[in-house]
């Protein structure tokens, strides 16, 4: 095929009556749309039918008002009739009188309407300037919120810092949109080579589809669900029996959820938080109505955290949080940093959750600790982070606040946990300094009365003196020590040759952070074990595993007691 085109594109310039040429084609590039919501064409006919533009003096042409928005099709029974658009249907509107330059004449405006497309594909530039009515954007405003280098990344393209939408834009608005703004930049009304400088794709949200025996989709909301004696579930619409799938929510699948029940129901704070703490923003999530019930407890106990419900007083006191409060509030405040920076607000909610917990869990909620939680809340919850900070006695609104910035001294953690185990067991959780010595931490674990029980008053092989005067008890190995670390880093302990690994345990716990919360130290985990399982020769008689006397394997043994 291709080579039939190109012969016959050579005859037809070689004969002069054509010439070849590159064409691009978009497919779903239907700009005119016979509906009433889009932007009316500025284009009216005269009566010779001949299309004539409207100057700019008559821009922009308003939708006007019609009694039916739906547009009308072939009626059955009338041969005569034609489809009809929306706006055909207000006569005063379609038919007007104008003077466009060769006195008043009669025109008929275009009833069809643009698919919105001339709105959105260039949206972003007008919401830097909406007010100006002579253009679409003023050069100075453009240059300095999308032009080139406007901030350190930007980079030479600029444009806007961050896009977020759904996969689907990608081949739809996003690939529109740029080819408006490639025309613009190419006419010189724009500095920035590219519209979008960052795509974040989310999730989709998904929900429960249901087809009939045709295989057409039909309204969820009207399915209902049967289940027999025998447990076995059944789905039915108006009495047929339709069948269940599950994946993303949409109109022509027919089951979508509106939010107008929640908002009546739980308000719009409880409704944005739900959908943020669903789980990661990239990925698609499951809609599930009854836990909505979480995030309005969620704010319900900031609420109470501020304000008394019988009688509507301010409840926060002056006085200064305890030490361990200031850390959390400063640790909550780095963490929502990073993670909010890094587009992961079902995190971020975590932690402010775990914050208002400790909060309420105090016998007063100070000023200090409450005002930086509700600033972090107001971008999940602006309505009533708003109302709380206006009772807490500020007049400006929140949103002119800035966002809290953690004090690097409260990050600094001056314990960390701990745990020890006996045979395998937790026995006991000792806070200690992150710089503790080994021989300090292991006389802290066998001093806890918690492992002493458990030792049995066997003591450990993690103590080398118990070990030595020991040795000569059957089953023992001769100064044989459970090594536990600090843990500066990750670095596994030393091994001694036919020694068993795996004695000693690490457990993340935080240590010194400079910033954000970012850094991380873990923490030791002293395995104390009583007596020894391992043999002299190094076989393993608890697993059965090393040779054994004249090679041969023998089945794993345990001492009395």
């Amino acid at each position: 095929m291709p080579e039939a085109k190109a012969r016959i594109t050579a005859w037809l310039e070689a004969n002069g009556v054509g010439q070849g040429t590159v064409t691009y084609r978009l497919r779903d590039w239907l700009f005119s749309r016979q509906r009433y919501w889009g932007e009316p064409f500025p284009i009216v006919y005269g009566e010779d039918g001949a299309p004539v533009a409207l100057p700019d003096s008559l821009l922009p042409v308003e939708l006007p008002d019609v009694p039916d928005y739906a547009p009308r099709t072939f009626a059955p029974d009338d041969v005569t009739s034609a489809p009809e658009p929306p706006l055909g249907r207000n006569e005063e509107w379609v038919n007007v009188t104008l003077d466009l330059g060769d006195g008043p004449k009669t025109y008929r405006r275009e009833t069809n309407t643009m698919p919105n497309w001339a709105g959105s594909c260039w949206y972003y530039l007008r919401y830097l300037d909406p007010a100006d009515q002579q253009e679409a954007v003023s050069p100075e405003l453009e240059r300095y919120w999308l032009g080139p280098e406007h901030n350190p990344g930007a980079g030479k393209a600029g444009g806007v810092d961050l896009y977020v939408g759904g996969v689907e834009h990608a081949v739809l608005h996003l690939l529109y949109a740029r080819f408006w703004h490639k025309v613009l930049f190419d006419l010189g009304h724009v500095s920035a080579l590219e519209p979008f400088h960052t795509l974040f794709n989310q999730g989709y949200i998904q929900a429960y589809a249901y087809t009939d025996a045709r295989g057409q989709y039909v309204t969820a909301a009207e399915v209902e669900e049967h289940v027999s004696d025998s447990g076995e579930t059944t789905y039915t619409w108006h009495g047929e029996p339709v069948n269940r799938e599950y994946g993303k929510m949409g109109k022509s699948l027919k089951n979508v959820v509106t939010p107008d029940e929640m908002y009546e129901q739980y308000g719009a704070d409880t409704f944005r938080v739900y959908e943020m703490s669903m789980g990661p923003l990239d990925m698609s999530r499951p809609w599930e109505t009854r836990a909505v019930v979480g995030s309005q407890r969620f704010l319900q106990r900031l609420w109470r955290n501020v304000v008394d419900e019988a009688t509507g007083d301010v409840v926060v006191v002056d006085e200064a949080p305890d030490d361990a409060t200031l850390r959390l509030v400063h640790r909550t405040i780095a963490d929502v940093t990073v993670e909010m920076e890094h587009m992961r607000p079902n995190t971020a909610i975590a932690k402010l959750i775990t914050l208002n917990n400790h909060l309420t869990g105090l016998a007063s909620v100070p000023r200090a600790a409450v005002e930086p939680l509700v600033l972090m809340t107001a971008p999940i919850a602006p309505h009533i982070a708003e109302e709380l900070w206006k009772r807490l006695g500020h007049d400006a609104s929140l949103a002119h606040e800035p966002f809290p910035v953690a004090d690097p001294a409260y990050l600094v953690e001056e314990t960390v946990t701990c745990v020890v185990q006996v045979q395998g067991k937790v026995r006991a959780r000792l806070e200690v300094p992150p710089s503790i010595a080994e021989d300090a931490l292991r006389e802290l674990a066998l001093a806890d009365e918690n492992v002493q029980r458990n030792l049995d008053g066997r003591g450990a092989h993690g103590d080398r003196a118990r070990a030595e005067a020991r040795q000569r008890r059957p089953g023992l190995t001769p100064g044989r020590r459970s090594r536990c670390h600090p843990c500066p880093g990750d670095r596994a302990p030393r091994r001694r040759p036919g020694s068993q690994p795996g004695r000693v345990r690490h457990a993340r716990a935080r240590a010194a952070a400079p910033q954000g919360g970012a850094a991380r130290r873990r923490a030791p985990v002293a395995d104390l074990q009583p007596g020894s399982r391992h043999r002299p020769d190094g076989a393993d008689a608890r697993r059965g595993r090393g040779p054994a006397r004249g090679g041969a394997r023998r089945r794993p043994r345990r001492r009395p007691g």
